[in-house]
């Protein structure tokens, strides 16, 4: 038989230390006391960690259990387990990465597309094409659609400055193509020069540039001024300033109230002289101012006993260079900016323009803007 040799124990026996009160019968006490020794076992030294608990038998009897590990054991376990994972990092690494770029690729790919979609709009310049919008209803895709909006925006504004451009320079044409002619015949036979005519030429220049610069100004989006404007004494002013140059008197009915709005007052005139200027020219015997407050906005309305404004045609009179009499003379009949002039003008300052009226009983504008009356403005 063989015989087990006795451990030597360079610390004391691992003993509990009584606790302040031992566990009643039948329990285990909750308190452990942990202790680490070295001990020798066939002349092999380790380290043992200890733990002992006192539990009470039902008898009446106290028990010390005592439960260990050695630590070289646990420490070369734990070492394999680190050996191992330092082992498998790197591969593990190398599939985490090769994952990571093959998902990042599949989902940047819509990207790619867009991005390779407008490098190509960019090179070609036609803005009539559109980036390839993805199903996924991701981010992603929401970007193509903002993308593809802009698109279109962007292609409308180009189009309807190449369209202004072109009408622009037929209605300068014509002007300039009179002056040239005029003056030559000046040159040539100086007793036959109209002075006349060549003021009304240059007037009709004049206005033109005028109104294309103010255009310009309006698409560069220059904001109005925020000043209070006296739209009474405004009416007022311009209806006298027209007595003795228009062709019909106008009728001014803006009742007992003060009226008042804020924004370029300049700008603003040039609104009321260009319904006036469109009504004068259509009206048959009469044009009447009035002017009226409801819902905190002020609507000053232009109306004429002209044949009016046709209802499929009432939003096309508000669109640069259209003119709804073609047989109309250019030089009476203006160059088509008045109306749009005055619709962008409205808008800029948080107003509208329409038409309406009764089709062969005149047209009716109205001018709606805020009003921006004050409790000592009440007359």
């Amino acid at each position: 038989m063989e015989t087990v040799p006795t451990p030597s124990v360079e610390d004391d026996t691992p003993r509990a230390t009584p606790t302040p009160s031992t566990p009643p019968r039948g329990e285990v006490g909750t308190g452990v006391e942990r202790r680490t020794i070295t001990a020798t076992v066939a002349g092999a030294t380790h380290d043992y960690s200890f733990a002992a608990v006192q539990g009470t038998s039902y008898d009446g009897r106290t028990y010390t259990v005592y439960a260990g590990v050695s630590l070289d054991d646990e420490q070369a376990t734990i070492g394999q387990v680190t050996d191992s994972l330092l082992a498998g990092l790197p591969f593990l690494l190398a599939v985490v990465a090769a994952v990571t770029w093959l998902v990042t690729r599949r989902a940047l790919r819509p990207v790619e597309g867009i991005r390779a979609e407008m490098a190509e709009i960019t090179g070609s310049g036609d803005l009539s094409r559109r980036v390839p919008e993805p199903r996924s209803g991701d981010e992603i895709a929401r970007l193509a659609r903002t993308t593809n909006s802009t698109l279109a925006a962007l292609e409308r504004s180009v189009e309807r400055q190449h369209r202004f451009i072109a009408d622009a320079s037929h209605e300068l044409r014509s002007p300039i193509a009179n002056l040239r002619t005029q003056l030559e015949v000046a040159d040539a036979h100086p007793d036959l020069l109209d002075t006349r005519d060549l003021v009304q030429d240059v007037v009709r220049l004049q206005n033109l540039a005028t109104d294309l610069l103010l255009l310009a100004r309006l698409d560069a989006g220059e904001s109005p001024a925020h000043a209070r404007v006296d739209l009474t004494t405004l009416v007022h002013e311009e209806v006298a300033a027209r007595v003795g140059t228009d062709r019909l008197p106008i009728s001014v009915d803006l009742g007992d109230r003060a009226l008042a709005t804020t924004g370029s007052r300049t700008q603003l005139s040039r609104v009321l002289g260009n319904l006036l200027d469109n009504a004068q020219r259509h009206a048959a015997s009469r044009v009447t101012v009035t002017a009226a407050v409801e819902d905190g906005a002020i609507t000053l309305t232009v109306l004429d006993d002209g044949p009016g404004v046709p209802p499929e045609d009432r939003e096309r009179i508000f669109e640069r260079f259209v003119r709804l009499d073609d047989a109309r003379s250019r030089d009476t009949g203006g160059a088509g900016l008045g109306l749009a002039i005055a619709r962008d003008v409205m808008h800029r300052h948080g107003g509208s323009l329409t038409v309406g009226g009764a089709p062969g009983e005149g047209a009716v504008f109205r001018a709606r803007l805020p009003d921006a009356t004050g409790p000592g403005d009440e007359g």
